[in-house]
């Protein structure tokens, strides 16, 4: 659809401005834009300082190819381009606020549910879209794994977090175009810290936990659990909406940062938003009276605000449980959708791509892949691993190169104790040495009492990592491979190889029961000698 903008409606809506233009530019707006090859004439670019690369480096391409409006925060550019150049204070922030007013800020148009938190949030944005669904309503949803609407899938792209802003507000003006009414957007603390997801006006926000992850990025636990309480915090941002405002903060008591995000939301500012906790373990809002976990899933007595709903689920771990506990808080008592729509909902998804997925080739044994890639998500996984078979459990795994060190050596710990036996591997290592993870892996692993070739096997390539742990597997164990889940590519370098963890244990199944399959993804890891040999 072809938007209609002038550069005055976009730059009324800027924030933190701090140098005006003389005169503001004629004409309508092409696009916003923070990539200087996508310039064309009438574009808004805005530079800011990324990761790797500073946009502001850029401008002067930008403005060859037709740039009509620069945004950036240094001020040496204002000289250089005097006509064109606003300055700003917070520019990734204004880049979303540019985005959302190109596209007539369409998150005030629905009512959007915000799902944060280390683990368990795509699952829990899940649920929150199957429960809206049953309801009859018309729902999109924004996840690390794709973007939905109506009946188009869309790719958010090769690995997890919230797409940069022009794209999550272009998803969600075409959601209101297709006549949705509520979304349910993942919010990764990225997304958050970076602006990603400024002026999405949120109605609701869930929190699923804070653990041990991005200490890289965020310095200390107590800085990440601030970022994630942000996107509650946002909720007194939202203007208000035809559709009335809901306000309401969805948290895990569980969870060892529920002191702290209670604390920040006991300030004054925040007294209009509504506070619901949710618990396995003690009394809350929300609550289980009654669990029972199998095979095949979930059957659950869920205490809603004195409410009894009755759950079904094909999910399986207690983690789950929690995750369901989060969707019953949201959709309950933020949407007041009844107990019964919220059971069919529930029920109604079978599986998320990539989370406890199981791989059947015809193998005796049971393969699973799972996302799992923080300390806590590889302890719950592996513990939930160990209640589906009476055998072994293998697990495969690595962790990412150029974030945050030390959860290497707490996932290396977590296996030996949890699994049988773990066999480290390649998993983005990025531009740091494969071998050095590795052996920060097994330095970890050996701490604990670990011993190679017994508890622990060390195999660089991912592919015969899959391979070497489907052949050491006998009836009845089960394999679960760790890390990658639905993602589609692993980095070597700065080069993104395609990748699919459930591609590479299908073709390694093929090959071990000598059956046609597909081939085994390749990976720039041939020259490494497995060390269990």
């Amino acid at each position: 659809m072809t938007r209609s903008k002038s550069f005055a409606d976009l730059i009324k809506n800027c924030p933190s401005v701090i140098r005006a233009l003389p005169n503001i530019p004629q004409g309508e707006v092409s696009n916003v834009v923070f990539d200087s090859r996508k310039v064309v004439a009438g574009s808004v670019f805005v530079a800011f300082e990324g990761e790797y690369f500073d946009g502001h480096c850029f401008i002067g391409d930008a403005v060859s190819r037709g740039a009509t409006l620069v945004v950036g925060t240094q001020a040496k550019w204002v000289e250089e381009y005097p006509n064109i150049y606003l300055r700003v204070e917070d520019a990734r922030k204004a880049l979303a606020y540019l985005s959302a007013a190109y596209h007539d800020f369409p998150a005030r148009k629905l009512v959007v549910i915000g799902v944060t938190g280390t683990d368990g949030k795509t699952t829990t944005v899940n649920l929150i879209y199957q429960v809206l669904k049953q309801a009859g309503m018309k729902v999109g949803m924004i996840s690390t794994v794709n973007a939905v609407i109506g009946e188009e899938a869309i790719d958010t792209g090769f690995h997890v977090t919230t797409p940069e802003s022009p794209m999550v507000q272009e998803l969600l003006a075409r959601m209101v175009e297709n006549g949705m009414t509520h979304v349910v957007l993942e919010t990764t603390s990225h997304g958050l810290a970076q602006q990603r997801v400024a002026a999405c006006e949120y109605d609701i926000g869930v929190i699923t936990n804070v653990t041990h992850e991005h200490l890289d990025y965020h310095g200390t636990y107590e800085s990440y659990v601030q970022t994630k309480t942000k996107l509650l915090t946002m909720l007194t941002e939202t203007l208000p909406k035809r559709s009335g405002n809901i306000r309401l903060a969805v948290i895990n008591k569980d969870d060892q940062s529920y002191s702290f995000v209670t604390f920040l939301l006991s300030e004054p500012a925040f007294e209009n938003i509504q506070i619901a906790a949710y618990s396995r373990k003690d009394k809350a809002e929300i609550k289980v009276a009654h669990e029972e976990h199998s095979l095949e899933g979930l059957r659950l007595q869920i205490d809603c605000a004195g409410q009894m709903i009755h759950v079904e689920s094909h999910l399986v771990g207690e983690y789950n449980v929690s995750n369901i506990l989060a969707a019953v808080g949201a959709t309950s008592l933020g949407l007041k959708i009844a107990p019964e729509t919220i059971s069919r909902g529930i029920k109604a998804l079978g599986g998320v791509p990539g989370r406890m997925e199981r791989i059947n080739m015809g193998q005796n044994f049971s393969a699973i892949v799972d996302f799992a890639h923080t300390p806590n998500a590889i302890k719950v996984t592996l513990q939930t691993a160990r209640e589906l078979t009476r055998k072994r459990v293998l697990a495969v795994f690595g962790s990412a190169g150029l974030r945050d060190r030390e959860k290497r050596k707490m996932m290396a710990i977590e296996g030996v104790n949890l699994a049988d036996i773990c066999i480290f591997t390649a998993e983005d290592p990025r531009t740091e040495k494969l071998e050095d993870i590795l052996n920060e892996m097994v330095t970890a692993a050996e701490g604990v009492g670990g011993v190679e070739g017994k508890d622990y096997l060390v195999v660089p390539d991912r592919g015969d990592a899959i391979r070497q742990a489907l052949k050491l597997a006998h009836s009845d164990d089960l394999v679960i491979v760790c890390g990658k889940g639905h993602e589609q590519s692993m980095c070597f370098e700065t080069t993104e190889y395609p990748w699919d963890d459930r591609t590479a244990v299908r073709a390694a199944l093929c090959e071990l029961l000598g059956k046609e399959g597909p081939n085994m993804p390749y990976l720039p890891t041939s020259m490494y000698k497995k060390r269990a040999d």
